[in-house]
């Protein structure tokens, strides 16, 4: 298929994936048949029925429909999964979800977000600000934005927000118009093998922004990348922005008020003007930095960009507050990784100085575990107890000798339990409660009816 105009029916297996179901509804915008497979029936995916999607719930080849152009499925798919493989025998074309954001990204002036951490933040960022300055940009986000209640805005415009997903490899099928570079933690080591391998595919990532584009990279982290990488974007005009602390694009005047974090925004020498930011945490404001310079590169005005970034509601599991009262506070997270984990609880910390930091984890992959095991445990020693979970396996077969038991052994913290997600709310229960932060990247999402329902009786 030449091209994806020629597109009028599409599959999706592992439609109710948070960035699958994105890339879903920015076809049916397009008048094009979707229809898919998921293992779960989840909330999100009766709102992909409610919108028309033809969407089934057994891996069960009768029930594929007649006439799919393509197929479109998520690496978390199994290889032995039966309709996957019915697809290919029979020759159908069919691509991962990177694949095809690569197509959409060669069609259109795409603007993405890499980094270990702090994509999804900084994408939301982006595209309210955007939408906000009336420059009518689509987005494909790994979130559900609170402003909208949705992972995806349908914009009118050349321009498209995307996520450059480092996982798999998979953002080395786009061709930004400018990117950023947010955070280059080790991740994804069951991928890479080490970390060097990861820099470098990262670095080829950033190869393929287009000529005469702009990179912002985190400061300091140049020097992970070949000696001759700079000559390479010079010779194409790329330009290189470091932002963060001394920065060419950095935050100045830094105070919380109001529950506010207050900070003046220099870019390339020149201050923009003063910002009121919710999202607490000081990696937001770099997350910040980078979604205003971005708006400011396309054309947003400064005041229209303030009142974006005073009116953005954040992103759902990225610290929401579920509960915020005097006497308790439940903050959920996303974090699953060391150096997330410990930007969300110092976060909270900063924010609440004095009370106790319950925290409730759940460790994502086995792989991820057995590698971080020691970082892990150091961040979760910032908390003041710790309800530690069972492993979260997502698309990973277990590996002897790893479970959660290795980062509980590693933990200095004395207030700490290893148990399972049927005995939290009773756990919960014997408990005097100051903050409670969920955090975790797995199921961990679906206890909070259970613990909110608790905690409110």
């Amino acid at each position: 298929m030449e091209s994806l105009k020629e597109i009028k029916r599409l599959y999706f297996i592992g439609i109710g994936g948070i960035g699958m179901s994105a890339l879903a509804r920015y076809f049916a915008q397009r008048e094009i048949e979707i229809y898919g497979y998921d293992k779960v029936r989840t909330l999100l995916t009766k709102t992909l029925e409610n919108e028309g999607m033809i969407i089934h719930y057994e891996d069960d080849i009768s029930q594929i429909p007649q006439g799919i152009d393509m197929v479109v499925y998520t690496p978390a798919i199994p290889e032995d999964h039966k309709e996957l493989n019915w697809f290919f025998e029979n020759e159908f074309i069919v691509v991962k979800r990177a694949k095809m954001l690569g197509l959409i990204s060669e069609t259109q002036n795409a603007l993405c977000i890499a980094g270990t951490h702090g994509k999804t933040t900084t994408s939301s960022m982006l595209s309210h600000i955007l939408t906000y300055g009336k420059k009518d940009a689509t987005s494909i986000i790994g979130g559900i934005m609170v402003n909208y209640n949705s992972n995806f805005i349908n914009g009118k415009s050349d321009f498209i927000v995307l996520e450059a997903d480092e996982y798999d490899r998979s953002f080395l099928h786009l061709e930004p118009l400018m990117s950023a570079i947010m955070s280059l933690d080790p991740d994804h080591l069951d991928i890479y093998g080490n970390y060097q391998n990861m820099c470098s595919t990262f670095q080829e990532y950033s190869e393929r922004i287009r000529d005469n584009g702009i990179l912002f990279l985190q400061i300091g982290k140049k020097n992970l990348f070949s000696k001759n990488w700079m000559d390479g974007l010079s010779r194409r005009n790329v330009k290189l922005i470091e932002f963060g602390k001394d920065g060419q694009l950095c935050y100045q005047d830094f105070k919380l008020k109001d529950g506010f974090h207050h900070f003046t925004v220099q870019y390339e020498g020149l201050k923009l003007g003063e910002i009121q930011m919710k999202m607490p945490g000081k990696h937001n404001l770099e997350n910040a930095l980078v979604a205003i310079a971005m708006a400011h590169e396309v054309g947003v005005s400064f005041d229209m960009i303030a009142e974006a970034m005073k009116s953005f509601g954040g992103i759902k599991r990225r610290f929401e507050w579920l509960i915020d009262e005097q006497d308790l506070v439940v903050i959920d997270d996303y974090a699953h990784h060391p150096t997330e984990l410990s930007s969300a609880i110092e976060a909270a910390r900063s924010l609440y100085p004095e009370k106790k930091i319950t925290g409730i984890f759940q460790p994502h992959l086995f792989s991820r575990t057995n590698d971080f095991k020691d970082g892990f445990a150091a961040s979760l020693d910032l908390l003041d107890q710790v309800y530690l979970l069972d492993i979260y396996p997502a698309r990973e077969l277990p590996i002897e000798g790893v479970t959660s038991k290795i980062i509980f052994e590693r933990m200095t913290i004395e207030n700490k339990q290893l148990i399972s997600k049927e005995e939290l709310v009773t756990e919960l229960n014997r408990d005097e409660l100051e903050v409670l932060m969920i955090l975790g990247a797995g199921d961990i999402d679906a206890e909070i009816p259970k613990i909110i329902e608790h905690l409110k009786n």
